[in-house]
């Protein structure tokens, strides 16, 4: 674990026996350490920055850094990760990009639990162009802002969860087609008449949660 200082690493325990699998899994590849970041908070919910997710523990980041790291190092990462995106081109760097990078996004994906993996579009594309015949993971593989030095990891809705809700499928097929290259188009001009996002409440049984005696040492 990394980023300690910021008490983001409690997680369902499908989520913590998903990335012990994935560590192993790594480690047996004969890749580097490892380094996985933000899960959840302790009472789960919103985090005051960074996310929009992650709420449910159901949610992790892993760092496209690998090795291990100073006791100091892991308790604030900030500033630490390893960016694998040129954002003035919008496509992997090849100075920094390598084969560890595909083949522990590849064993993430191969998992059952995972739902969908959130990548830089960059990403996305190199692994469709090296992926070979193989290609069944791909699928899992969805491109989204950012996530240019992690990549985010969904695992399924734990069997015993009735209020959980999974999302939508993955379209069918490889994900490799239109919709990856659209993302590569210029944006359209801002109309300038959006509304302002407003922030839902949080659902009852979280407010239950939060509102707990002992929320106030969870809380960020």
């Amino acid at each position: 674990m990394i980023r300690m200082n910021k008490n983001r690493y409690y997680g369902h325990p499908d989520m913590i026996a998903y990335l012990q699998r994935l560590g192993q899994k790594a480690k047996s590849a004969g890749l580097p350490t490892m380094l996985v970041g933000d899960i959840a908070m302790p009472g789960g919910g919103r985090f005051l920055t960074g996310h929009a997710s992650h709420q449910m523990g159901l949610d992790a980041d892993i760092w496209l850094r690998m090795g291990t790291m100073t006791d100091s190092e892991a308790l604030n990462s900030d500033g630490k990760g390893l960016l694998v995106v040129n954002r003035q081109t919008q496509r992997v760097d090849e100075n920094v990009w390598n084969n560890n990078h595909a083949t522990l996004i590849k064993l993430a994906a191969q998992d059952p639990k995972v739902t969908r993996i959130f990548v830089n579009p960059a990403i996305k594309l190199k692994l469709c162009h090296t992926a070979g015949d193989d290609r069944a993971w791909l699928h899992k593989i969805r491109p989204w802002f950012g996530h240019d030095s992690h990549f985010h990891v969904r695992i399924a809705c734990p069997k015993d969860a009735a209020y959980c809700e999974d999302q939508a499928p993955v379209p069918a097929g490889d994900g490799c087609g239109d919709e990856l290259y659209s993302w590569f188009e210029p944006a359209k001009p801002s109309s300038g008449s959006s509304k302002p996002k407003v922030t839902p409440p949080e659902p009852f049984l979280c407010q239950q949660v939060l509102s707990s005696p002992n929320s106030s040492e969870w809380l960020e």
